[in-house]
């Protein structure tokens, strides 16, 4: 069954391109320091005493973070797929119509799931998701659907119990990543690049992403959103870039308890974000897609498992939308 908006042909493409190596401690050095001393100077001299000078370090900070992440990420062979982004066009379906198939739990880690794929022909990056703690598969598939359209395969499951705790449902998602790359029917066949794979989850789904990114360094990308785990473990290990994303009102998974704590045990080394949503709870991302996090996760997962440079503009793309901000 096809999904999707947009006209595929005119718009959905996928190309290869080669893009220069940058050379990312100089370069971000050097536009950290001008933007400061610019931040500065209008602090000082021109805005001393107006509430303007607090917007515009905001506005200029948005930018600094957008430059650090491109600067560092030393893009080489990156792979652009689909027209060049804009905020409008992130915060709606991709310009991919995809199709769906279903994977049996028949003989699986996993209880079931549903791929979802773009129509056009190419090779994508594949990501799996997977539901929280009593939560059906229902509950991440608009996320899930919504991250194909805009140029990925993604396969979202069901878990063996929807109780099963973070550690099982992080072998859950890298066996969806297995069963996924080994399809051999379906629409599916013959679009899936297995050298770019990722993780992503809600709650113990987000956990179990953490865990899984953790402990498989060659994934490309991670994305937990409002992550429920008890360890840090795996995290304190984490080589993989990793996007973390939660509502200040959440009590089940609170930033305090749980993503905050998650955030600082990922090295400083490697890649990470983390994000808190004013007011949003627990279930912003059940059953909806929610922003800021949709945008984020496509920005995330097109800057680091397609290496991608044009999306780092949007890590933030507004920082107004973010309760709080923070990334290496």
């Amino acid at each position: 069954m096809a999904m999707g908006r947009g006209d595929e042909s005119r718009f959905a493409h996928a190309r290869l391109t080669e893009q220069p190596k940058l050379e990312g401690l100089s370069l971000f050095s050097f536009l950290f320091v001008s933007m400061t001393f610019v931040w500065s100077f209008l602090g000082t001299y021109l805005f001393p005493h107006t509430i303007g000078v607090s917007m515009l370090k905001k506005h200029l900070l948005s930018h600094v973070l957008a430059l650090g992440l491109l600067a560092s990420s030393s893009l080489s062979q990156a792979v652009q797929i689909g027209p060049n982004p804009t905020l409008a066009s992130m915060k709606a379906d991709g310009p991919f119509a995809v199709s769906t198939q279903t994977i049996s739990g028949s003989g699986q880690a996993f209880g079931s799931a549903t791929v979802y794929s773009p129509n056009t022909a190419g090779k994508y990056a594949l990501i799996a998701v997977c539901p929280g703690y009593v939560s059906a598969e229902s509950a991440i598939q608009p996320l899930a659907r919504r991250l194909a359209t805009h140029g990925f395969v993604v396969v979202s499951i069901a878990t063996k119990s929807t109780i099963n705790w973070p550690s099982s449902r992080a072998t859950q998602l890298l066996g969806a990543l297995k069963a996924a790359a080994a399809l051999t029917t379906g629409p599916v066949v013959g679009k899936i690049d297995t050298a770019r794979q990722g993780v992503a989850g809600w709650s113990m789904g987000g956990g179990g992403s953490l865990e899984a990114s953790g402990n498989t360094p060659a994934l490309k990308v991670a994305l937990p959103w409002a992550p429920w785990h008890t360890s840090t473990t795996a995290m304190a290990k984490s080589k993989v870039p990793t996007a973390i994303t939660v509502g200040t009102a959440d009590t089940v998974a609170s930033p305090s308890g749980h993503s905050q704590k998650f955030y600082n045990a990922i090295p400083s080394t490697t890649k990470k974000l983390y994000g808190t949503i004013q007011g949003g709870d627990h279930f912003i991302y059940s059953g909806k897609v929610n922003e800021p996090a949709s945008y984020t996760n496509i920005a995330w997962a097109k800057l680091y498992a397609d290496g991608d440079s044009r999306y780092s503009p949007f890590l933030p793309a507004n920082l107004a939308d973010w309760a709080s901000f923070t990334a290496n």
